[in-house]
């Protein structure tokens, strides 16, 4: 007798058998059929994300205030009444963002009288250490988030360690230039 024979005669005395395989065969189906409609509706998400993205980036449709907003909150601008204020201002956001990636200021320096301060602009040249992870966290954090920084320079020192000690525990010094634009008191 061949397999086949075998089958069809099982099937025939047994049709509960039959049954439940007819029933997981369709349930099979049925499952498949249901992720891979699931699955084109994810692309058709992630390709709506794309355009939308894409027409952003070409300039033909702004970003609407309330997302970009929602996802930085405050002004794009250095804000202060005075030059002075806005430079006070920059020192502050960068020293908290410092702080949050776990490193500590050693010296700054505001300037709010340099090259670029004719186009209201106001730099910042900051020394400080943290650890080396950090450091892209901190770039990050300040040209993302708001107001507009810009990295003007910046200086990294790897320090030279010896068998006999370490004495900074892994940690590097940064100098940092960064610089933001004031719209003036208004």
């Amino acid at each position: 007798m061949s397999a086949g024979n075998i089958v069809t005669r099982t099937l025939a005395q047994s049709p509960l058998i039959a049954v439940v395989l007819y029933l997981v065969v369709l349930g099979g189906l049925v499952a498949a059929s249901a992720v891979a409609v699931a699955d084109i509706f994810d692309h058709q998400r992630a390709l709506a994300q794309t355009s939308d993205l894409l027409e952003q980036m070409r300039g033909r449709k702004p970003r609407s205030p309330a997302a970009l907003s929602a996802e930085h909150p405050g002004t794009p601008f250095l804000e202060g009444p005075t030059v002075t204020v806005a430079g006070a201002a920059l020192l502050q956001r960068v020293a908290a963002a410092v702080g949050n990636v776990g490193g500590t200021v050693q010296s700054s320096q505001v300037d709010v009288l340099g090259t670029q301060a004719k186009d209201g602009y106001v730099g910042l040249v900051v020394s400080c250490e943290m650890e080396q992870p950090a450091l892209q966290k901190l770039l990050y954090d300040l040209e993302v988030g708001m107001p507009f920084l810009f990295v003007d320079q910046l200086d990294v020192q790897v320090p030279q360690t010896t068998a006999i000690s370490d004495t900074n525990n892994g940690r590097i010094r940064v100098v940092l230039g960064v610089s933001g634009q004031w719209q003036g008191s208004k």
